[in-house]
């Protein structure tokens, strides 16, 4: 059941409707399809690299900012069991790291709500944004797709996500009728570092003007091998304890699709059976004392203070027993009316919940029950302008029941109103984005309730001052309503050792950003770098007030900080089959009052070596990460570590023409010892030691 009662269903599927209402004013012209659409039409191709979240159906060349495009062989190669660890090796990004079950992505050193995750468009609601230890509920062995972008078209997808946006696109929803009535695939993997064993099956069929697609992946991985050194007291295994995975994700589809676009529905189901590595239970009964934390079991103690080991407690882990199931609407009408070239629909209602339990026992319950809306009208050049504007809605229905109820139930309402416009002069091309918003959070058993309203704009442009070369700049004005988390937020969380409170009088952050970006994407050498400079005024941070053992009091609180930073790689051509890349990125955060933020990664660089012969190709490579001095108050450094990665694949064809891959990587060849600075619990749960994944892959 997604709501309680009949009344909030229909309240919840209100803008959903409205939606599909607006998508089927042109559906008189749908109805005029045939049973395919004309050969032409099926002929025509977009750029391998085009960006759907771009707005503007754009290439990633033509992108104002950097944006970072995972398909085809590079994602199959790239793909682990999260979404955080898939990007984590892109320069730029990196990963929460919460043991093998929950890793969000990471963008130039933002986490949380400032990194926007979406299906293809659509916001994803789970509980991720709220805490490490939840997971996102996307599966990256059912993408088609993965887009990471900053500046102007990230944007429209909402003024919250000033770290950026994650698009990650499937197939759930056809969008085409398939040309032999039916495609598909199929993959198997295997990895040695934690016993993990995962399949996946894709299958899209279809005749006349009806198209059904089935999904499906199974997961089974137990506690992973860390690197050499690692030896935790009481632990006599290098196996980090509750770092086991489970996971199964299915979907449905079903599509009418004609010759001006398309109308389809999915209902996906994910559950998961996850462990939470770390999760501390010494801490029962802490509480504050105005701004210092007081716990029973050190009353009698000196001082009690150690800020020097994370103290966690390696007894039974708890094990989060995770259920999502959504429902997705998606539409594309082509020339729906006069003056506009395209109208699309992405609309959800989700029914989100997890249980965390310890000893066989429920201990605590977190429940999100969301929709959203989301309509685009792409209108046609008007005096050389060309864009879309749109409307988005949400509401989100959270609440936290038991032991670590350390949020209030709440419900948030989100609306919001964008542009975006482009305009091309000879080698330029100028694009602009405009989007208002009000946020409205509403703390049920206090019922206190904050609204926030804000406006963001951004500019940008591209120049190709000569074949094969581009600059691209952008500046962007963004304001981010603070979360409900962040309002409201008081109590123990076990699982980051941390007591947390939040802040009923938060305003909104507002930050003014600078990027600029160099490519060359032709010849012998090719590069992208791009350096960026943030300055935010109220930035909403957890600030460490105390800390007891392990245990940390965060308070919510805001202050001016910066964010400047470096990305970027060169490739250069040794032969027709050879080529060599240089890879990194820093990012350097402070307060501007004087200090660091918290668990900001440490710099990167890397050296690849890439090599294809006939049907295989291969690269090996060497990333070294630096230490971590940089740290704020009561948190520790983090040493460096430098990995060797190699991976090789061999590219087949059945007899039928259908081509298949078989494909083998091995991380952290050297079984390093590395640790995530960016964990909550980086030296509970440190990184993979060595493993090896071998995997095949047949497209049908």
């Amino acid at each position: 059941m997604i709501y309680s009662t009949l009344a909030s269903r229909r309240l919840a599927l209100r803008p959903v409707a409205l939606a599909v209402a607006l998508l089927a004013a042109g559906g008189s012209a749908l109805a005029q399809t045939q049973a395919t659409a004309p050969a032409a039409a099926a002929e025509a191709s977009l750029p391998s690299v085009t960006v759907s979240a771009s707005g503007l159906q754009l290439g990633a060349g033509e992108m104002t900012t950097p944006v970072t495009v995972l398909e085809g062989d590079e994602l199959v190669r790239r793909r682990e069991a999260t979404l955080g660890e898939t990007l984590s090796s892109e320069p730029g990004i990196t990963s929460s790291h919460f043991g093998a079950g929950a890793s969000r992505p990471i963008i130039r050193g933002m986490d949380g709500p400032r990194v926007r995750v979406l299906s293809d468009g659509a916001e994803l609601h789970d509980a991720s944004t709220i805490s490490p230890d939840h997971a996102v509920v996307s599966e990256p062995m059912l993408a088609t797709q993965i887009e990471v972008l900053r500046g102007p078209s990230a944007l429209v997808y909402g003024n919250g996500a000033v770290g950026g946006v994650v698009n990650v696109l499937d197939g759930k929803v056809p969008t085409a009728i398939p040309q032999k009535g039916y495609e598909g695939s199929a993959e198997l993997r295997a990895n040695t570092g934690a016993r993990e064993g995962a399949g996946a099956l894709s299958l899209t069929g279809g005749a006349g003007n009806l198209a059904v697609h089935v999904e499906g992946v199974a997961r089974d991985a137990g506690d992973y091998r860390v690197g050499k050194g690692w030896a935790p007291e009481g632990e006599a295994t290098r196996k980090v304890p509750g770092s086991f995975n489970r996971t199964d994700t299915g979907s449905v589809g079903l599509s009418w699709v004609g010759e001006r676009g398309y109308l389809g529905a999915a209902y996906t189901r994910q559950t998961a059976k996850y462990g939470l590595p770390g999760h501390n239970h010494s801490f029962d009964g802490c509480h504050t004392h105005g701004d210092h934390l007081h716990c029973e079991a050190h009353a009698g103690e000196d001082d009690g203070h150690d800020h020097d080991h994370e103290g966690h407690d390696h007894g039974d882990v708890p094990v989060v027993d995770l259920r999502s199931e959504r429902f997705d609407v998606r539409g594309e009408l082509r020339n729906p009316f006069a003056g506009f070239s395209a109208l699309r629909l992405r609309a959800g209602v989700t029914d989100y919940v997890h249980d965390e339990v310890e000893d066989g026992a429920i201990s605590t319950t977190f429940k999100n029950k969301a929709y959203d809306t989301r309509v685009e009208l792409q209108h046609e050049p008007i005096a050389g302008f060309k864009g879309v504007v749109g409307l988005q809605t949400s509401q989100r229905k959270f609440s936290a029941e038991g032991e670590e109820a350390y949020v209030q139930p709440t419900v948030t309402r989100k609306v919001g109103l964008f542009v975006l416009e482009e305009y091309r002069l000879g080698n330029w091309r100028f694009e602009g984005a405009l989007r208002h918003d009000r946020q409205t959070a509403e703390a049920q058993t206090t019922g206190i309730e904050r609204s926030h309203n804000g406006t963001s704009a951004s500019l940008g442009a591209v120049w190709r001052f000569t074949p094969g070369y581009q600059v691209g700049t952008s500046f962007t004005r963004a304001s981010r309503a603070p979360s409900a988390e962040e309002l409201y937020a008081r109590g123990l969380h076990m699982a980051t050792s941390t007591y947390e409170r939040g802040n009923a009088d938060l305003r909104s952050e507002i930050s003014q950003n600078i990027d600029v970006s160099l490519k060359k994407t032709s010849g012998d050498t090719t590069f992208g770098v791009s350096v960026f400079h943030n300055k935010i005024h109220n930035y909403i941070y957890g600030r460490t007030l105390d800390a007891l053992d392990a245990l940390q009091l965060l308070q919510y609180s805001q202050a001016d900080a910066t964010f400047t930073g470096i990305e970027g790689q060169v490739r250069q051509a040794l032969t027709r089959n050879l080529g060599i890349t240089l890879f990194g990125d820093t990012v350097r955060a402070k307060l501007d009052g004087g200090g660091n933020l918290p668990r900001i990664p440490a710099a990167r660089a890397g050296l690849r070596l890439d090599a294809n012969w006939q049907a295989w190709e291969g690269q090996v490579e060497w990333v070294q990460v630096a230490r971590q001095n940089r740290v704020a108050g009561f948190e520790t450094a983090t040493p460096g570590y430098g990995m060797l990665n190699l991976g090789a694949a061999y590219h087949g064809k059945l007899a039928n023409g259908s081509p298949w891959q078989l494909y083998v990587k091995g991380n952290n060849l050297t079984d390093r010892l590395a640790y995530a600075h960016t964990s909550f619990i980086k030296t509970a749960a440190p990184l993979m030691g060595r493993n090896i994944t071998v995997g095949v892959k047949v497209a049908f």
